[in-house]
């Protein structure tokens, strides 16, 4: 197999400590213990850490080990190991406290002062991850800026997640409160769609596969289509999500992530901020929207009654602690477009909801057709190329293209052309946390959102979310459960001529 080396530091990970404000939630337990102890079983962590979590939980050390090893033996990421169990559950700790109050704060002191490990070099690496809601994690942010453990006698990192504020000014307030109390370099912003191997092979097959990067623009591509479908509902998240919305939960992040690994230009380097710089350049470059552009180029939706999967589902008014009159979107569809010479006048459709037809991420890049219909009136209707990046649930790459049917005069069929992780490399991805932990834990900060990334994609969907939310209440219900959504999100591609490739 040929590799390429990309230049980089040589690294060792170090004895550490990770802090879990939250270390009993769902994020917890089931993502970020069984990725840490995914990592163990692979020796891919040093021989001294610790694991300390804090939250408000009447735990003490034991109950919180039976906890977790309940998690792991439950979880579909991990295969347990008794024997590495063994030595991972004496790592655990756990304080028990209120993270609004100043006495958990002091306690943490104390007790960092008897779990962390030094370095070689007699450094105390610390690693905060903040797996709380949105509105305690300033609480937080202060309350460790205020008992010194952000900067000073300890190296510090903060993993922060998404939601990053819920407007442009938010966001400001939100970036300039952790840069208050960390450097940059400090912050790591996760999103976990940029863990998953299929949006980290973008920049791979874009830069290394020149057949593809020489037709990248307006002159080859008509279209570029993203779907980000889920056939579930909102679960456990009816707080969250009433407040927050469709473009708020997945437009604003994983979606503008997506846009700018497809649309970005070709980094001067592979280090993170080479690629971050560029990905920054695609958002400061998406046409802002003005109410009238809202109207014609996006169309959002909420849910009703339906049957997915052949199982009657309720809908988003009658989940449970939703209200009956909720006029929270769970479905958006638009059109983005991008002011540069590469992608002047191509449009970028995204379509994401909740209770789709089915569970699918993929983005698909619609070719051209050819200038002259060669093959007479029979083939008046070609179907155009068409490549095929699918992220969930299984990840592979596609490229559709016609060939001709064996027999029959000038008949054209279409043919995909796949390729899956899974087959080819004989193994499943890696989880996205996964990744994006060990990232954390090597100082590579690629994957993770810069500051400026935040504030310029908050600018592109703050006139969309202004706009729709000053309007009058629109007529929801309007799409069933297990359907693709809106009719007007088929209407809004019709009416340029083109179609939804991913259904």
């Amino acid at each position: 197999m040929q590799t390429c080396d990309i230049p980089g530091e040589s690294f060792q990970v170090e004895p550490f400590t990770l802090v879990i404000f939250g270390g009993t939630g769902d994020l917890s337990r089931k993502k970020l213990l069984p990725a840490l102890f995914h990592i163990y079983l692979g020796n891919e962590l040093p021989d001294h850490f610790s694991i300390l979590s804090v939250g408000g939980s009447n735990l003490e050390d034991d109950s919180y080990r039976i906890l977790v090893e309940r998690a792991l033996r439950g979880s579909d990421e991990v295969c347990f190991s008794e024997e590495k169990w063994a030595e991972f559950r004496s790592r655990l700790f756990y304080l028990s406290g209120n993270l609004e109050e100043e006495e958990t704060y002091r306690r943490l002191c104390s007790r960092l002062d008897q779990v962390l490990v030094p370095t070689r070099e007699g450094h105390r690496d610390v690693i905060y991850y903040l797996a709380i809601p949105p509105q305690t994690m300033p609480i937080v942010v202060n309350l460790l800026n205020r008992h010194g453990l952000c900067r000073g006698p300890l190296d510090t990192k903060i993993i922060v997640e998404k939601p990053f504020g819920r407007d442009l000014a938010s966001a400001v307030r939100l970036n300039r409160l952790l840069t208050s109390a960390f450097d940059e370099r400090q912050v790591y912003r996760i999103d976990h769609y940029l863990g998953k191997e299929t949006v980290q092979n973008i920049i791979f097959f874009r830069f290394s596969n020149s057949i593809f990067e020489q037709l990248w623009n307006h002159r080859y591509i008509d279209n570029v289509q993203i779907t980000v479908a889920e056939d579930m509902g909102i679960d456990n998240r009816v707080r969250f999500y009433e407040q927050a919305g469709v473009i708020r939960d997945i437009v604003q992040n994983h979606i503008l992530q997506l846009i700018g690994l497809i649309a970005m230009e070709p980094p001067v380097g592979f280090e993170a901020d080479f690629i971050r710089d560029e990905k920054t350049k695609v958002f400061r470059s998406l046409h802002p929207m003005k109410e009238e552009q809202v109207d014609r180029f996006t169309v959002i939706g909420q849910y009703g009654p339906g049957k997915v999967q052949e199982k009657e589902v309720p809908g988003y008014r009658q989940e449970k602690g939703v209200s009956p009159g909720s006029t929270t979107p769970t479905f958006f569809a638009g059109a983005f477009y991008i002011a540069n010479w590469r992608w002047a006048g191509v449009p970028f459709y995204v379509r994401t909801g909740k209770r789709l037809a089915r569970r699918i991420t993929e983005i698909a890049i619609q070719f051209d057709q050819p200038p002259l219909r060669l093959f007479g009136r029979t083939c008046d209707v070609l179907e155009p190329n068409v490549l095929l990046l699918t992220i969930q649930p299984e990840e592979k790459i596609s490229l559709r293209f016609g060939v001709k049917v064996p027999g029959m005069p000038n008949q054209i069929y279409p043919i995909d052309m796949k390729f899956s992780y899974r087959e080819t490399f004989q193994s499943p991805p890696h989880p996205a946390y996964e990744r994006l932990i060990q990232d954390c834990l090597k100082g590579d900060l690629t994957l993770f959102v810069r500051q400026d990334q935040i504030e310029a994609m908050w600018e592109a969907v703050d006139p969309i979310i202004s706009c729709w939310e000053n309007q009058p209440p629109p007529n929801f219900p309007n799409y069933a459960a297990g359907s693709w959504g809106p009719l007007e999100a088929k209407k809004l591609l019709e009416q340029e001529g083109r179609r939804w490739i991913t259904g």
